[in-house]
């Protein structure tokens, strides 16, 4: 499993690379709304809906926002969006905190996670935009913000495969222990000082409060990952989908990001970075 989840990771890595560093904004940005429609396929079933015209009728919907959103895209609307989606991850926490929480099949559920599905999609689309226009350094400071999950990531498994005893939240996600979320703040802490002097922040202030966004990046990241896991649970699925070999389908390589990105973009635009 490993070695098939190493072997898409890194043959997936250029593409990354040049779909963040090469085009302008516009282009990224409409790169990222093919991927999120993906995603929002994956999610119409993990929501409730079982024939492929409601589904298709969900990816339409979610088109269409995403469509609005790459037209109209000033950096007031942006940053509105981004932090409605910090304040939605903050209310998701509730959510996991009550386990059970829609999870009866119903078009009363399935009409309350397609509107989660919106508060997934449109601020994370926004928190994109929002780093990948800004200047300067924007191409690289989205870089940044998707590095820094993967490192997460990176440090959560390994930590909680060689160190982990104690579950983090067996109900959603029993492989997920507390030595792994410690061995994903320490990566990210690590990564966002060095990625950080690497884009210019040199004076102790900014570096210092880079870092605690970091922390609360990964914080984030993990409930979003935490998140997905209950919805799957929800819906009796393993995986979202089967597109990435060793890694499921878009949602299971996204859901920390969707998470992740608006915390991080309103985090730099409090900063002012």
């Amino acid at each position: 499993m490993l070695k098939t989840r190493v072997i898409t990771a890194v043959s997936l890595i250029p593409l990354v690379l040049a779909l963040i560093l090469l085009p302008p904004t516009w282009l990224f940005a409409a790169f990222a709304s093919l991927a999120f429609l993906g995603a929002a396929w994956e999610w119409s079933a993990l929501a409730g809906c079982r024939t492929r015209n409601g589904r298709g009728v969900v990816v339409a919907v979610a088109a269409a926002l995403l469509l609005a959103l790459n037209l109209v895209r000033t950096p007031d609307v942006l940053s509105v969006l981004v932090f409605m989606g910090v304040a939605w991850w903050i209310g998701v926490l509730f959510w996991l905190r009550n386990l059970t929480f829609a999870a009866a099949p119903s078009a009363e559920n399935r009409m309350l996670k397609l509107g989660a599905g919106v508060l997934l999609l449109v601020p994370t689309l926004a928190a994109a935009i929002s780093l990948h226009s800004s200047e300067p350094h924007g191409h690289w400071w989205m870089l940044f913000a998707l590095v820094l999950v993967w490192v997460a990531d990176t440090g959560a498994y390994f930590s909680g495969r060689f160190l982990g005893k104690r579950k983090l939240a067996p109900r959603v996600s029993p492989g997920k222990t507390w030595a792994g979320v410690y061995g994903a703040v320490v990566a990210g802490a690590l990564f966002t000082w060095l990625g950080g002097w690497l884009l210019g922040v040199t004076d102790t202030a900014h570096m210092i409060g880079l870092i605690v966004l970091g922390v609360l990046t990964v914080a984030a990241s993990v409930t979003g990952d935490l998140y997905e896991s209950l919805m799957k649970r929800h819906a009796d699925v393993k995986d979202s989908g089967t597109l990435f070999p060793g890694h499921g389908g878009l949602l299971d390589r996204l859901d920390s990001v969707f998470a992740a990105l608006p915390v991080f973009a309103a985090g730099k635009l409090i900063l002012g970075l």
